[in-house]
């Protein structure tokens, strides 16, 4: 994935690191049965340095069966590190995380990352010391990298093409982001819009945080989307089969 032309601007990449089995409400309401679904990785290549949205799970769950190894799959190729290695870039050049938000699925990854420093919203960095949420295990966040911690959005490379936004609801801090490239604009929503069909629908899962905020937070993806940008669900394993893995997104198709 070396980069030949500094001046062709932001790059962005997509990959699968894990697979979660839950009750299909967990990610849209009123839904009955379970659904397996992707753990969404996105890496984000600009001529200033690489950054990854969000982590994926941990390398801890391949080969497990028991314990949240029932419901997590964790194939031996899906770690973060390994994905990169396929796109030929060393974990260690990650200059940037993202996390969405500090759930186990999206922070799993921090710590193959070392010389990252992690972006995440202040309020989703207490809450996720409160023990309010079983979905955090700090063991994944909490690994001695740099923090930065901040409110509201975000320029992250300072010229427009990385913007992170609050989309609270899902959880307190949660945050998505806004990636501008040669072909178009992508929304990485994370979890405040699992599927296409919760903002079709306007549809929140059965459990939120704040089910005000999880709404507004749809709303404003809803507005995005009809200004043109290019929405990229959560967790919507329909919409993830159609998402090329590991090769340049062309936001223009």
């Amino acid at each position: 994935m070396p980069r030949s032309i500094k001046d062709e601007g932001v790059l962005l990449y997509a990959f699968t690191c894990g697979y979660i089995t839950l009750p299909t409400s967990y990610f849209i309401g009123g839904e009955e049965g379970k659904t397996k679904v992707p753990a969404c990785v996105f890496l984000i290549d600009h001529p200033d340095g690489l950054a990854l949205f969000d982590t994926g799970f941990s390398d801890r769950f391949v080969g497990l069966e028991k314990g949240l190894g029932k419901i997590v799959d964790m194939p031996p190729e899906h770690p973060v590190a390994d994905r990169l290695r396929e796109l030929e870039v060393d974990p260690a050049q990650i200059k940037w995380i993202i996390n969405s938000h500090l759930h186990l699925d999206h922070a799993g990854g921090n710590n193959m990352l070392p010389n990252a420093t992690v972006i995440v919203q202040d309020s989703e960095w207490e809450f996720g010391f409160s023990g309010e949420d079983g979905a955090y295990t700090t063991e994944d966040f909490d690994t001695g990298q740099t923090v930065k911690r901040i409110i509201g959005e975000h320029d992250l490379f300072g010229d427009g093409s990385v913007i992170l936004f609050p989309t609270p609801g899902h959880t307190p801090g949660h945050q998505s982001a806004r990636v501008r490239t040669a072909t178009g604009e992508a929304v990485l929503a994370g979890d405040c819009c699992n599927f296409r069909r919760s903002l079709d629908e306007l549809r929140m899962p059965d459990q939120v945080y704040n089910a005000d905020h999880y709404h507004g937070s749809l709303q404003r993806l809803s507005a995005l989307r009809r200004a043109g940008a290019h929405i990229f669900f959560g967790h919507d394993p329909d919409f993830w089969a159609t998402v090329p893995q590991a090769e340049t997104l062309d936001l223009s198709a």
